[in-house]
C-alpha cells in the first residue's frame, strides 16, 4: 500500500539513493531532483512531502522553499549540513516545517517523515470523506476554521496556511483561553519529544500565524503571549 508521494531534492547522489531505498522500503513513492529548479518542475498536487537540501548549487534550498510556498502548502523537511539555531530559524522563516541536520540517522529521518505525512494527510483524508452539506467549522471572532482540513478565513477572506500553522490555530481555538506552553504546543502539533531548543521553532510559527490572522501582529488580540507560561487564544474582546 502506497503511503504517499515524496519529492526528494538533493544534489548528493549517494544521499538521494540512501533516502530513496529507505522510503521505498516503507512503501513511499519517491521522485528525485538534483537541484531546486528540477524540483520545482516535478512539484505537483500529488506530492505529499518535500525533502529539501539547503546547500545546493544554483538555486538554494531556501529559495526553492520560498518558490514552493507560492503555489503549495505541502510540508517541507529541510536537510542541511548546518546545525546552528540561527540557520534553523532561517529555514523555518523561509516556509519549512521541520529541519534535520546532517549527518542524520535513517531512523530519525523516517520518524520526521512519518510525523509530517501523518499531519498533512489527516485533513486531506477527512476532506475526501466529508459530507459537503455538513462541513464542521469553528468560528471565534472574525476567524473561521474548518475542523477537518486546512481552510481558514479571517473577516471572510481565506488565508493560506501551512500544515503546522493550521494545526496550531485549530488546537488553540478548540481550547480558547487555555494557556499552552511551548512544550504543550510542540508535543501536540509536531507529535515529537520536546527539547528546550524547540522553543524557537514554536516561536517562529506563532509569529508567522499572527501575521496572517491579526490586524497588527505586534499587538495581537487573538494569540496572546502569557509571559513565563506560553500562549493562549482569546476571542479578541479583552
Amino acid at each position: 500500500m502506497n503511503k504517499g508521494s515524496v519529492l526528494l531534492v538533493e544534489d548528493d547522489a549517494d544521499i538521494r539513493e540512501g533516502v530513496r531505498i529507505l522510503l521505498e522500503s516503507e512503501n513511499y513513492s519517491i521522485l528525485e531532483a538534483e537541484n531546486g529548479r528540477k524540483g520545482l518542475e516535478l512539484l505537483d498536487e500529488n506530492i505529499d512531502l518535500v525533502i529539501l537540501d539547503v546547500m545546493m548549487p544554483g538555486m538554494s534550498g531556501l529559495r526553492t522553499c520560498e518558490e514552493i510556498r507560492k503555489v503549495s502548502n505541502v510540508p517541507v523537511l529541510f536537510l542541511t549540513a548546518k546545525a546552528q539555531e540561527s540557520d534553523k530559524l532561517i529555514g523555518l522563516m523561509a516556509g519549512g516545517d521541520d529541519y534535520l541536520p546532517k549527518p542524520f540517522s535513517y531512523a530519525e529521518l523516517l520518524g520526521r517523515v512519518k510525523a509530517l505525512m501523518r499531519r498533512y494527510n489527516i485533513y486531506l483524508g477527512r476532506n475526501a470523506s466529508q459530507n459537503e452539506n455538513e462541513e464542521p467549522y469553528l468560528e471565534i471572532g472574525s476567524i473561521r476554521v474548518h475542523e477537518a482540513f486546512n481552510e481558514v478565513y479571517v473577516d471572510g477572506v481565506e488565508k493560506e496556511m501551512s500544515d503546522i500553522e493550521y494545526h496550531i490555530l485549530l488546537l488553540m481555538m478548540q481550547h480558547p483561553r487555555k494557556i499552552f506552553s511551548a512544550q504543550n504546543l510542540y508535543e501536540s502539533v509536531w507529535d515529537e519529544p520536546y527539547f528546550y531548543s524547540c522553543n524557537s521553532t514554536v516561536m517562529v510559527h506563532i509569529r508567522k500565524l499572527r501575521v496572517k490572522i491579526e490586524d497588527d501582529s505586534k499587538y495581537p488580540k487573538y494569540i496572546k503571549t502569557v509571559w513565563g507560561k506560553g500562549y493562549k487564544f482569546d476571542a479578541g474582546n479583552e
